[in-house]
């Protein structure tokens, strides 16, 4: 689905189609506009819109073949920026992550969603309600506000992680997780490390905006990104620093706790074999078939071996018991 938004100086015009000319015949060069292209994996449909915009069409192959995650350094037609962020969607208990590319031009932002992005969706319903002043700022200022809903994103992604892992914690320290619950955390941990990649990303971008001849941000947006923005990357790096540690200590906790529970079983089993070991003796050595064995005539042999037999179990479960090894 592709999805056309103009803005003109006194409102927002929607445009929204399947057919790529229709879409880009609608363009108007001399107005800023947002190209939304969800699920469209059309590969000549893109090719078109990468040459409408006039731009390298070694652009097509970065979005069909996921190029590595971050902002492209060899800045030459465009700002082109591959992304993986985290959402509040889990499946299988890992963090679900929406993937795209978003690319910036003079006046024009397109963003590539292999997965719809639902903070682009909510960035979008806000933006037909109360249009901002993008046609003054330029369109640098709506790639402000993305990183801005990506960025509050992960404020809600990581208060969800913390709500996860406290009721983790209580299964962990109260002894009551399996090996279960460790996965769980395994999961959930190793389902995060594409926030690490993200963060990057933005660091990244921050860093390449305080270069003189970076010609995609104006200053009025570099200065919003450094007074708004970056503040909050630091925060969020380290509280994302923090759940991972968290996680790691979890899972630590939780294997000592499996080994612990191994160990017991381990002990119980040895005991309980300790236990009949004696009464295996002398199953043994009654079972041997030699001639003279004077008990064998014996008419108290046979309930004197079973009542001993039994008084050695006994005893010996007594003895664990008292010893708290049972």
């Amino acid at each position: 689905m592709l999805t056309l938004f103009t803005f003109y100086p006194d409102n927002l015009e929607l445009f929204t189609s399947n057919d790529v000319d229709k879409v880009l015949a609608r363009i108007d060069g001399s107005h800023n506009i947002w190209l939304r292209c969800i699920h469209f994996r059309d590969r000549t449909g893109t090719a078109r819109i990468i040459k409408h915009f006039g731009l390298n069409p070694y652009r097509v192959e970065m979005i069909f073949n996921h190029s590595s995650v971050g902002i492209d350094e060899d800045v030459e037609d465009c700002l082109f920026d591959s992304y993986e962020i985290l959402t509040t969607q889990i499946k299988n208990n890992e963090f679900e992550v929406a993937c795209g590319n978003i690319v910036v031009g003079n006046n024009f932002i397109i963003t590539f969603e292999i997965t719809e992005l639902k903070i682009l969706s909510n960035l979008a319903n806000n933006l037909q309600k109360r249009t901002p002043d993008i046609p003054n700022l330029g369109i640098d200022y709506l790639f402000y506000l993305i990183f801005k809903y990506v960025l509050n994103n992960y404020d809600n992604v990581f208060d969800y992680i913390s709500r996860k892992l406290d009721d983790l914690e209580d299964e962990v320290l109260d002894n009551l997780g399996d090996e279960s619950t460790y996965k769980k955390i395994a999961t959930m941990r190793q389902s995060t490390r594409s926030g690490r990649r993200n963060f990057q990303s933005i660091k990244l971008l921050m860093a390449m905006m305080n270069n003189e001849d970076f010609q995609w941000i104006t200053q009025p947006v570099k200065e919003l990104f450094n007074q708004e923005l970056v503040h909050q990357v630091d925060k969020l790096w380290q509280e994302y620093q923090s759940l991972r540690a968290w996680m790691s200590e979890l899972m630590e906790i939780q294997r000592d706790n499996i080994a612990s529970k191994t160990g017991e079983r381990i002990n119980r089993l040895t005991i309980l074999s300790t236990i009949f070991l004696p009464i295996t003796f002398m199953s043994g050595f009654y079972g041997m078939n030699f001639k003279y064995m004077p008990e064998l005539e014996q008419p108290w042999a046979y309930p004197a071996v079973i009542c001993m037999m039994a008084l050695i179990v006994i005893c010996s479960i007594t003895y664990a018991k008292k010893q708290r090894w049972l």
